[in-house]
């Protein structure tokens, strides 16, 4: 099954590629490497905002980070056709960075950033395995609860 038929089995439509908050581009093609730059969590078009362990739950926080992930398949998917590329022709997901807007005391960060992984495993299959980082941080850009990238190699 393609990519494209994955999500669409799954009732998801990529968005366009967002327009930069600041001063960087969306993604960058070094050789067979795709680098997209951080993604926050938007809500309604909004940036969703809220900090886990104080006015969020981990469940919110992995619904975020899920939605993260659509937007960032968004991105990955102009970036491969800038190139002449489709998703399909992603090789592997090699690496998902996640920031988690949290208190001092909140330990479940890698269970938020779940929300994007299994998305990303769900739409590539073992084609997204991925390394992996999650981190909790004091804030994050617009006070957005989760920030995200990716790195993905095409063929």
């Amino acid at each position: 099954m393609s990519v494209h038929d994955q999500l669409s089995r799954l009732g998801i439509t990529l968005p366009p590629v967002s327009v930069p908050a600041a001063a960087y581009v969306p993604f960058v093609q070094t050789g067979k490497l795709i680098f997209l730059s951080g993604h926050i969590a938007r809500k309604d078009g909004k940036p969703w905002v809220g900090q886990l362990g104080l006015t969020m739950t981990t469940d919110e926080g992995k619904a975020a980070a899920r939605a993260v992930a659509i937007d960032l398949l968004g991105t990955l998917s102009a970036a491969c056709l800038a190139v002449g590329k489709s998703l399909d022709d992603v090789k592997r997901i090699v690496k998902v960075l996640s920031l988690v807007n949290s208190t001092p005391t909140y330990t479940e960060q890698h269970l938020v950033t779940n929300g994007c992984s299994e998305l990303i495993g769900e739409v590539f299959g073992p084609v997204g395995a991925h390394a992996r980082s999650a981190f909790g941080v004091a804030q994050l850009p617009m006070g957005a609860c989760v920030e995200i990238e990716l790195i993905a190699e095409i063929e």
